[in-house]
């Protein structure tokens, strides 16, 4: 068998400035560069060695059931995961209900979310047989490696994390819970846990990933004389743009919005009449230009598989209408099969609720060696 490593990263991968946020500096360029250069050898990688080799390309990704699934999280995020799978990566996917309490003050509809997201996946493609589909509530194990953790970072690393740092700023002078402040070792713990590889990742999230490298080093140096009990796990960049909702601004399911997963065809068209454009006749992709149309061409694009461009010049002089019965009928017929998988999911809430119970007895099992593991190396086996 063929071997190869995975590439090596520096301890500087993805640099976070002291200044405003939103401002982009040359040394954050030259490393989001660099982190493009590596993800693009990691993905090579993959095609060549996971079929082979799946624990060496372990991957962690997640969401939070804040709500339902929409578009942006298809286009970006469970294409993606679902490619992968088939190319032999061993997978996990975490739905982080701890997490929906970080910023929020009561847990909502938690429970429907949770199923919701377990329906989208299986009818996006992703397989209970390859993928670990779990919990974070429902594994403990996972949960106890925040306090080794929690002691090989700084107060001051924490707070100027870019999240914890938006969220700050946005409280009006609220106090920040220290569930949020912690939020970045929470996700440490979600990727360490089962020996990560690979994390997809957009470029926001780069800092998140190089703390959890940061710990990873640090355990292994501190507690384990040396020995590298948890990997420094890589970033896998996603190469879909940043979407905006239906009104002009970054697409959010707590701004509504949104074209949902779970939304029928009826509902996304009027969904998408209802989108931003202007009142130009000529479809042009411009991406430099306000962002309505650019934004709409790019979604219609990715679910044709094809350019912005070309979607643009098969419009032409149609205007916004022709724009966004192009958009709808891309969207809808693309969506047609996961929507008709859903509808099956949900008449059947035992199978659903089985794949949940499944992967997370799996995922506890990998959970209790990684403490195991850690517990024996901090000399606390007793």
């Amino acid at each position: 068998m063929t071997t190869s490593t995975l590439p090596t990263t520096s301890t500087s991968a993805a640099v976070t400035t002291r200044g405003d946020a939103g401002t982009s500096t040359d040394s954050e360029s030259a490393t989001y560069a660099v982190a493009r250069d590596r993800s693009a050898v990691l993905d090579a990688l993959i095609d060549g060695h996971a079929t082979e080799d799946p624990a060496r390309f372990r991957m962690l990704t997640g969401d939070r059931p804040t709500g339902p699934l929409h578009i942006g999280h298809y286009l970006a995020s469970l294409r993606n995961r679902v490619r992968l799978q088939d190319k032999g990566v061993e997978t996990f996917v975490v739905i982080a209900d701890y997490q929906v309490i970080t910023d929020r003050d009561s847990v909502g509809e938690m429970g429907a979310n949770v199923h919701g997201l377990v329906m989208d996946y299986l009818a996006a493609g992703l397989d209970p047989a390859r993928t670990t589909i779990f919990t974070h509530s429902a594994v403990p194990a996972l949960n106890q490696l925040m306090l080794p953790f929690l002691s090989l970072v700084t107060d001051a690393e924490l707070r100027r994390n870019p999240t914890v740092k938006d969220e700050l700023a946005l409280s009006d002078g609220r106090p920040l819970s220290g569930l949020l402040l912690t939020y970045p070792v929470h996700q440490a713990a979600d990727i360490l846990f089962c020996h990560s590889r690979i994390v997809p990742v957009g470029r926001d999230q780069l800092p998140h990933l190089e703390l959890t490298r940061d710990i990873a080093r640090r355990f292994n140096s501190r507690y384990a004389a040396g020995h590298s009990v948890f990997p420094e796990p890589e970033a896998l960049l996603s190469e879909v743009p940043l979407l905006l909702g239906t009104d002009g601004t970054k697409m959010s399911k707590s701004k509504g919005n949104v074209v949902n997963l779970r939304d029928t065809a009826d509902e996304t068209a009027e969904r998408i009449r209802a989108a931003r454009t202007d009142s130009e006749r000529r479809i042009t992709f411009e991406p430099n230009a306000p962002p309505a149309v650019a934004n709409l061409l790019t979604i219609a694009g990715l679910f044709l598989d094809e350019s912005p461009e070309a979607v643009a010049e098969r419009i032409g002089d149609g205007g916004a209408q022709a724009l966004k019965r192009v958009v709808t009928d891309a969207v809808n017929e693309s969506l047609a099969g996961h929507r008709a998988r859903r509808a099956d999911l949900a008449r059947d809430p035992a199978y659903v609720t089985s794949v949940l119970h499944d992967g997370n007895a799996r995922a506890s099992e990998v959970a209790e060696r990684t403490l195991a593991t850690v517990r024996a190396v901090m000399g606390m086996s007793y």
